[in-house]
């Protein structure tokens, strides 16, 4: 897996059940809510500060995902995609990617065209079955629990950038550095 992981430059997530705890959250007014984890912010962050694009493809439109990806600085947003393949093979094309340099992270049935094309497909620890059998990796935690900030470590420690990453939160170096 951490072969695999070595060579991805685009990492891109499903939402509700990934980057979420696939909970809809719908007010009276018919206003939807989603709880974000902030660990997994600060990982894609962490991943696109060494050079490893992040993107979201996602089923469902909402408001709430378009300021979440604004504060992440996710350029690569796709919302409302009834069928998510053909919106990932015009990204291949539209940045010059071939699949190996490309992970997915998913949950559920309708992530698996894409789970069975990509480089490095990953499944939440709390995905569907299916979808968990047919990855290269299920996450330690589950969707809007951290299972994004697992994957992003993951990707910085196969690519050889974790430590240095890491190595900003001490300053000087302390002996408490990792």
């Amino acid at each position: 897996m951490l072969k695999l992981a070595s060579k991805v430059k685009l990492v891109l997530f499903d939402v509700d059940g990934v980057l979420t705890d696939a909970r809809l959250i719908l007010g009276d007014d018919g206003q939807e809510y989603k709880a974000f984890n902030s660990k997994d912010g600060h990982g894609i962050k962490m991943l696109q500060r060494n050079g490893v694009a992040a993107g979201i493809i996602t089923g469902r439109s909402s408001k709430v995902v378009e300021h979440r990806v604004r504060d992440l600085g996710i350029r690569h947003v796709y919302q409302g995609c009834k069928e998510k393949l053909p919106v990932y093979r015009r990204l291949l094309t539209e940045l010059g990617l071939r699949p190996e340099e490309t992970a997915f992270v998913g949950d559920d049935v309708v992530d698996l065209p894409i789970l069975l094309q990509v480089g490095l497909a990953i499944a939440v620890q709390d995905a569907h079955p299916l979808v968990r059998r047919h990855v290269h990796w299920v996450t330690p935690s589950g969707g809007g629990q951290g299972a994004a900030r697992e994957v992003c470590e993951m990707i910085l420690d196969a690519q050889g950038t974790y430590s240095a990453e890491m190595l900003r939160y001490f300053p000087g170096g302390g002996a408490a550095a990792p």
